[in-house]
């Protein structure tokens, strides 16, 4: 069942959501939110397109296999502890860039680490949704 309504809408709401779900990570590393509310954002994002053009094409968009992104954020998250362990501190020490970047703010390891969680979400939540639509076209 095709709707272009819903087609057209989603063309306007996946940048929309991908740029809040961005905006989530960035503002979350020091206030409310972080990796794990803009990765459910950003899934959400890719749900809606395989909802509405199908898991193929929702794969092409996401570019990655969704198991792949998984394992790269479970890296990051790692290293960004890891980070502190090597310079002899306990590990998940918060390690902090003493200049602070425009609009992003204070840069460190809790911000990489929330890129890891914001991947892993991501992968997640595509893997999941995207067998349920696979099972459901069956």
């Amino acid at each position: 069942m095709y709707s272009l309504i819903l087609a057209t809408a989603t063309r306007l709401l996946i940048p929309l959501m991908l740029i809040f779900s961005i905006f989530l990570l960035i503002r979350g590393h020091n206030e409310p939110g972080g990796g794990f509310v803009g990765g459910l954002v950003a899934g959400a994002a890719f749900t809606l397109y395989a909802a509405v053009y199908g898991v193929s094409q929702a794969q092409n968009a996401l570019r990655f296999d969704p198991k792949r992104i998984v394992a790269v954020g479970l890296l990051v998250a790692l290293v960004s502890g890891l980070l502190a362990f090597f310079q002899g501190l306990p590990l998940m020490t918060g390690l902090w860039r003493p200049e602070p970047i425009p609009v992003i703010g204070k840069v460190g390891t809790p911000l990489l680490f929330d890129v890891g969680v914001y991947l892993v979400v991501i992968g997640i939540t595509a893997t999941i949704m995207f067998t349920l639509f696979e099972v459901e076209g069956e």
